[in-house]
């Protein structure tokens, strides 16, 4: 089982000169202990059903830049990428300066944006649902192009891009990995199943993950998609790892059978302390799974 820490809040400590090395010694923590990954949101104000709105945020991909720049083996993502902050091909560019300048550790975890309070408050069209996933998978075929050899145009029905010129190209081969977070049965499966190299679910119960992966292996059948070629992940949604560490190991034991090969979590306080903790008593048992 691979892990991954997701680093979801800048609110501890309080005090905003401390949000860089606070955030730097958990990215080396994580880094020397052996996770698999490091992951931000792509999120400008805090999600209102977390916490208030108003509390720190940082942007995502300047923050894997600086964290890039204090580590040396994790994989590096934003954890998911709204499709609506960024136009396409610069979302393709800002992805390859990450992979070039990380030595080739980048990943484009990307979905459907969802938080409108944010949009409206920042001046980010608003659109139907649907039209969302319209211009996602629209998204996902530009990058590919980019990060491909064809460097000729694109027109779809949202974005039309005369070049797909990405110089240099990326270090990561044939591409950065693309994974697409989300649950949605109908639209977001079906696209891990078209476009991705791994999903990303919230793991708020076995039971769903296993549901969630079966439609995902309906979708590849209709695609004509490997299902064992896509790696699964999972973002473990309670916040018991240092206070019920058996139950997680549990929990993980399970979903490796259900194919969940890593896990993410999010730290629930200090998180020098709580990466430190979690490298000490839950990683080695959890990396063994």
């Amino acid at each position: 089982m691979d892990l991954g820490l997701h680093y979801w809040n800048f609110s501890t400590p309080a005090e905003p000169a401390l949000i860089a090395p606070t955030l730097a010694r958990t990215a080396r923590i994580a880094d020397e202990a052996g996770f698999a990954q490091f992951s931000v949101m792509d999120h400008y104000f805090q999600m209102e059903y977390t916490a208030a709105h108003d509390e720190p945020m940082l942007e995502g991909y300047t923050t894997l830049g600086y964290v890039a720049a204090v580590t040396e083996r994790m994989r590096l993502g934003v954890l998911v990428t709204g499709v609506m902050y960024r136009y396409p091909g610069l979302l393709a560019k800002i992805v390859t300066t990450l992979d070039v300048l990380s030595g080739g550790r980048a990943e484009l975890g990307i979905g459907a944006s969802w938080y409108e309070r944010e949009q409206r408050a920042l001046g980010v069209p608003v659109v139907p649902v649907g039209e969302r996933f319209e211009r996602l998978e629209e998204t996902l075929r530009i990058c590919l192009q980019m990060w491909g050899p064809d460097n000729g145009p694109f027109k779809g029905e949202h974005y039309e891009l005369a070049e797909t010129v990405c110089v240099p190209a990326p270090l990561s081969r044939p591409h950065p990995p693309i994974l697409i977070g989300g649950g949605g049965e109908k639209k977001t499966l079906l696209l891990v199943a078209r476009y991705a190299d791994a999903c990303n679910l919230f793991a708020s119960s076995v039971e769903d993950v296993a549901h969630k992966l079966e439609v995902l292996r309906g979708h590849c059948a209709a695609e004509g998609r490997d299902y064992d070629a896509i790696r699964k992940t999972a973002l473990y949604v309670a916040p018991i790892a240092l206070t019920d560490p058996d139950q997680v190991l549990r929990d993980a034991e399970q979903l490796a059978g259900l194919g969940i090969t890593q896990l993410d979590f999010m730290p629930d306080r200090e998180p020098v302390a709580y990466a430190t903790e979690f490298a000490e008593r839950l990683l080695p048992r959890l990396s063994a799974i």
